[in-house]
């Protein structure tokens, strides 16, 4: 299996595919699974990059194999997107490690060698007669807001009873949850005027969104959030307007977040950030009584989730790690992965990862040793639900 998974991955981290353009990789993939005897039946596309913020070429590619009768179906996953600075990469092996042969790009392990896991897996059980129904799902669009998972034809995945999702570092450490996210986009209107012959017949939208963001820093809802034991976090990360000295700010625009592995206190991080800007706005007022407008839209990006440590999906996924001879981890994250809405679809997910180390930069390696043990994980988990 190792000469086979370790070629495998370097294939598909040779191969172009950033956020919505995915067909070249989708087509690798495919290409994998017919030489490993899955029928094209058995392999489809969603239509999901066609509901994303931003239009893609190919939906997420989904692969649903009938298996033996009575077991419940497992689904594996994994992202087949990743970021700008890994196109062009040339992957090869430096002792341990697999690297990117020019020294300007990232790898794309995160998340090829995800990919690949699911694909070594598979292919250890296309056609056997004591397989369980296995669901395989390669998401386009995860490095821009998980926006694949989030969009999932859920009725074309066959129903699966659990999942394991493989994106990540390292293969001991189970991911039981995640923290969730809302997306802000503000908009302050201000009213124009020269700044020096007649500052007063104007409303400057930057002095409404220095008040704002000021009021924030003093009610502490910026950066690192805490109400009672609940923890959260917030942060304005860009901000753009005006357009002369000499200029009365007519025009401001932000990007905002909030998180927390609460959706209560998550809503009320970005309830309070909307207020302070609307406060803000009407504060600030031309001598004709004119106030800036603010303009506010938000997106929950994902919910925040949970799992169990009785979890089936849990406790098979401890047991092949331990019968590997590790020891394994469980942990949460404040950063999104296509489990947040994987669960919201109603799958239970664990999260590995592949092995990848310093991810979306020109430094990114992965290790072949949890890499190897990722596809081992992933064989084991499927051949418990067979029984």
């Amino acid at each position: 299996m190792s000469k086979f998974a370790i070629d495998l991955v370097t294939r598909l981290m040779s191969i172009p595919g950033k956020s919505c353009e995915e067909q070249l990789i989708a087509q690798a993939v495919i290409d994998e699974l017919l030489a490993m005897g899955v029928p094209q039946k058995s392999i489809a596309f969603d239509t999901a990059h066609t509901r994303t913020p931003q239009r893609g070429q190919v939906g997420n590619l989904i692969v649903k194999l009938p298996g033996k009768k009575g077991r419940p179906r497992i689904m594996l996953s994994a992202h087949m997107d990743t970021v700008p600075i890994c196109v062009g990469c040339e992957p090869k092996r430096k002792g341990n490690v697999i690297i990117s042969a020019k020294s300007t790009t990232g790898l794309g392990a995160d998340d090829r060698a995800g990919v690949a896991a699911v694909l070594v897996a598979l292919k250890n059980y296309v056609g056997k007669a004591d397989a369980p129904p296995i669901t395989a799902c390669f998401f386009v669009q995860e490095e821009i807001g998980l926006q694949g998972s989030r969009a999932l034809s859920v009725n074309k995945l066959g129903d699966p009873a659990y999942a394991l999702n493989f994106d990540g570092g390292n293969p001991y450490k189970l991911t039981l949850g995640a923290t969730g996210g809302e997306r802000m986009a503000i908009r302050l209107k201000g009213i124009p005027a020269h700044a020096g012959i007649a500052p007063q017949q104007g409303a400057s939208a930057i002095h409404a969104a220095g008040i704002a963001i000021a009021a924030l820093h003093k009610g502490k809802w910026l950066g690192a959030v805490k109400r009672g034991k609940l923890t959260g976090t917030s942060n304005i990360g860009v901000i753009q307007g005006g357009s002369a000295t000499n200029v009365v700010a007519d025009n401001v625009e932000i990007a905002a977040e909030a998180r927390s592995h609460d959706s209560t206190l998550r809503t009320a991080i970005a309830d309070a950030i909307e207020k302070a800007f609307q406060d803000a706005a009407a504060q600030v007022v031309s001598d004709s009584g004119s106030p800036v407008v603010a303009e506010v839209s938000r997106r929950v990006d994902y919910d925040s989730f949970r799992l169990g440590e009785d979890s089936p999906i849990v406790e098979m996924t401890r047991r092949a790690i331990t019968e590997l001879g590790a020891k394994p981890e469980s942990g949460v994250t404040n950063g999104g992965i296509d489990a947040n809405w994987l669960v919201k679809h109603g799958i239970p997910t664990v999260t590995l990862g592949c092995g990848q180390r310093d991810v979306h930069t020109n430094k990114e390696q992965l290790d072949i040793a949890d890499y190897l043990a990722a596809c081992e994980i992933a064989t084991k988990v499927v051949s418990y639900v067979a029984r």
